[in-house]
């Protein structure tokens, strides 16, 4: 948004800038000084239309020393107020929509149409689509049906619940280290590594591959949305639920109740394998950090951040969920050169005496976003899912409709 003071293309940078004859101001002495402009410039332009003369030149800023401003004040609010503030407002949503670009993916940048570039790149194509993803589709289906077959062993020869559990979460540790393989993942984790001492573990959220790039390090319970077919479906249902995975449906409202005690007895129980929660709720670009869910943070226990930052040189990590299949995602990921992230496991955090659910969540997020390097923002992921009701866009229309019908009559 441009600022008050830039010059306005005839050479005087003491007076606001008017683009078009309008310009966005934050503070109401501005509004009604820029409305005054306006009208001297029409005044102006009326006057050489009488009077058939295009050499007229703007008033002396020296004759306007004795304009009454303030007698204008009240006539300049009336009208100016009512219009600039809703268009201040819509201009501003669209200039700076900080909501949309949270779930928008890098575009593309095209680097490979020239002469010398072009057969590199061609060179690079086969090698990723003809040798490597063969290769990696192969080394993925192997492990996982050898993972798959030792899990069925484990759960029919192991009576003790304990021990099989154990076997079971170090399995499932094996299988995600086997995904993170199929990408050429190259992930450098940093900071304190993870315990059961801690029950509860927070990270910002860019794809379903977090979880399987934790899980790689160490057995973590997840919080995770509720898929009903596919494969992704079955592994949740015959895997995930055997190491205490916590599904929840974001659709049914009436959901988050059993949910969240859940939560709290699987934090409570045990023996359990510490919680790993996603606490945006949604799959974020890397770039942004939405509002943490406040559920993860009334548990009264302490609380280990974890900042996952993705390098965006040989692919976007982003999974857009609206766009394609996390089948399709790992196709993306399995053709690309290689996944490159970095993971920092923070020191644990607690609530400080006085402190809401609320602030201490925001001052985790703010932990998180520092140390990945994101940029924080006051929306609801959720929004993303939930589409504006059309009652509330038409109350928004008949509002801002009767604005202007009341400024202009005002004006008459």
């Amino acid at each position: 948004m441009s600022s008050p003071s830039h010059s306005n293309g005839n050479g005087n940078g003491s007076e606001p800038a008017l683009n078009g004859g309008l310009m966005l101001f934050t503070s109401k002495s501005q509004q009604e000084l820029a409305a005054l402009h306006l009208l001297e410039r029409t005044a102006l332009s009326e006057e050489r239309a009488r009077s058939g003369s295009g050499a007229a030149s703007l008033p002396n800023p020296k004759k306007r020393e004795g304009m009454d401003v303030a007698a204008k004040a009240p006539v300049l609010s009336a009208f100016m107020q009512g219009l600039i503030n809703p268009l201040s407002d819509g201009a501003a949503s669209v200039v700076d929509d900080s909501f949309s670009c949270c779930f928008q993916s890098q575009p593309y940048e095209p680097w490979n149409w020239n002469f010398y570039l072009f057969p590199l790149w061609c060179v690079g194509f086969v090698v990723r689509y003809v040798f490597l993803f063969p290769v990696r589709l192969v080394s993925l289906i192997l492990g996982m049906l050898l993972c798959l077959i030792l899990w069925s062993i484990a759960d029919v020869v192991i009576t003790n619940n304990t021990k099989r559990k154990e076997v079971e979460s170090r399995l499932l540790v094996c299988m995600c280290n086997v995904f993170v393989w199929s990408w050429t993942g190259v992930v450098q984790f940093h900071g304190p590594q993870p315990s059961r001492g801690a029950k509860v573990f927070v990270a910002n959220h860019t794809s379903m591959i977090d979880f399987m790039i934790l899980e790689s390090k160490f057995p973590f319970a997840v919080i995770a949305q509720k898929y009903n077919r596919g494969w992704e479906g079955w592994l949740q249902s015959r895997v995930l639920d055997a190491v205490g995975c916590i599904k929840f449906d974001r659709n049914d409202s009436s959901d988050r109740a059993a949910v969240a005690k859940r939560i709290q007895d699987h934090v409570h129980e045990h023996g359990s394998n510490p919680l790993l929660i996603f606490p945006e709720g949604t799959c974020v670009n890397n770039e942004h950090c939405v509002m943490f869910k406040r559920s993860a943070f009334d548990l009264d226990v302490p609380v280990c951040p974890i900042a996952i930052k993705y390098n965006k040189t040989f692919v976007d990590a982003f999974w857009n969920s609206k766009r394609e299949s996390f089948t399709m995602h790992l196709y993306k990921l399995m053709t690309s050169w290689a996944v490159v992230a970095d993971v920092w496991f923070l020191e644990p955090m607690e609530k400080l005496q006085g402190e809401s659910s609320i602030d201490f969540a925001a001052r985790v997020q703010k932990v998180i976003a520092e140390r990945a390097s994101l940029r924080v923002v006051p929306w609801d992921g959720m929004y993303k899912y939930i589409a504006p009701k059309p009652e509330t866009r038409e109350r928004r229309r008949r509002a801002f409709a009767e604005l202007m019908k009341s400024s202009l009559k005002k004006k008459k």
